[in-house]
């Protein structure tokens, strides 16, 4: 499976967009047990008290004729030793799974070979692979089976990571690294988002994580590293040159040409993605065309400015931006 593949893939219709219901990894798996377990027990207590005071209400309910007024009890030392025994018994059901699993889910010191720092940014997502030198924006590439490492942070606000069907949220906070780790059973795409609101755009910064096999994943790094540099058509070899010229290099970097600008997403491999606008859209030349044209309009609170380009300016960049591959 090549590049295209992936980005097939990754534009394919969701059976669970995001569901924290439908696992699909260790970390999703051990996290939904224990709400499973929580939900039992809360169901129980639930069933027990609503059962006590039925039971109560209508064994001491008020009888016409019975004008006797109700006998005090001052104390009654079993039952406030039971209403104390039972929830911390209650407690400690709980507590122990949950100690267990927050061991258990804890990256080890030790990284693996595929580890991926996550900068959140205002409003799309920084992805580094940092041991494979591969820099990517939005899209999550990782071989599923295996264990991927997850060092986390913000570039501004505080953003939260959330993939529900693969783990839980993990805070990105400016200044401080958190860590986790996910894994993905089986091949497909697994939908999450910010879940810390982050300002105007919080809503559509989106994140896909697209789990591959072994063998594409490694294809996957290979094309990363020597993407194709030089244009083909006559159209994107005049974007490639509007692109430095309209202000496009100062913010965004292609592997391999001569713009590296930082303050925005890295665009090597562009073209295989399945969206643009961390999510917002698919990625279609028509779509790109409309981004293009005014970007705070589809994504609001967006850093990346409307340039006023033409109509000729935007079919040239887009043709430019399709064939980085």
């Amino acid at each position: 499976m090549g590049p295209s593949v992936i980005a097939g893939m990754a534009g394919a219709p969701l059976r669970y967009p995001q569901s924290a219901l439908a696992p699909a990894g260790p970390v999703a798996r051990s996290e939904f047990q224990l709400i499973q377990l929580s939900l039992v027990i809360m169901l129980g207590v639930f069933v027990a008290v609503t059962a006590a005071f039925a039971y109560t209400a209508v064994r001491y309910r008020s009888r016409p004729g019975n004008l006797a007024p109700a006998s005090a009890v001052d104390e009654n030392r079993r039952l406030e030793i039971g209403w104390t025994l039972v929830p911390l018994i209650l407690l400690v059901v709980m507590a122990v799974p949950t100690v267990k699993d927050s061991y258990a889910l804890t990256p080890p010191d030790t990284p693996r070979v595929v580890d991926v720092r996550v900068i959140g940014h205002q409003f799309w997502w920084e992805l580094q692979y940092t041991r494979l030198g591969v820099t990517t924006a939005n899209e999550l590439v990782i071989p599923y089976g295996r264990k991927i490492d997850l060092s986390l942070t913000s570039a501004d606000v505080i953003h939260s990571f959330w993939v529900p069907r693969l783990a839980g949220k993990t805070d990105l906070n400016p200044g401080q690294l958190n860590t986790a780790w996910i894994q993905a059973d089986r091949p497909g795409v697994y939908e999450g988002q910010c879940a810390e609101y982050c300002g105007l755009g919080h809503a559509n910064m989106h994140i896909r994580v697209v789990a591959v096999t072994d063998r594409e994943f490694a294809r996957w790094v290979d094309g990363m590293r020597h993407p194709r540099v030089t244009p083909a058509s006559a159209l994107a070899k005049r974007g490639m040159a509007l692109f430095g010229q309209v202000g496009c290099s100062s913010c965004h970097t292609v592997a391999g040409t001569r713009f590296h600008g930082q303050l925005g997403p890295e665009l090597t491999g562009m073209g295989n993605r399945a969206t643009i606008a961390a999510g917002t859209l698919t990625n279609t030349p028509a779509h790109l065309r409309r981004w293009l044209a005014n970007p705070p309009a589809i994504l609001p609170g967006s850093t990346m400015p409307d340039l006023h380009l033409t109509g000729s300016q935007i079919s040239a960049l887009t043709a430019y931006v399709e064939s980085l591959r």
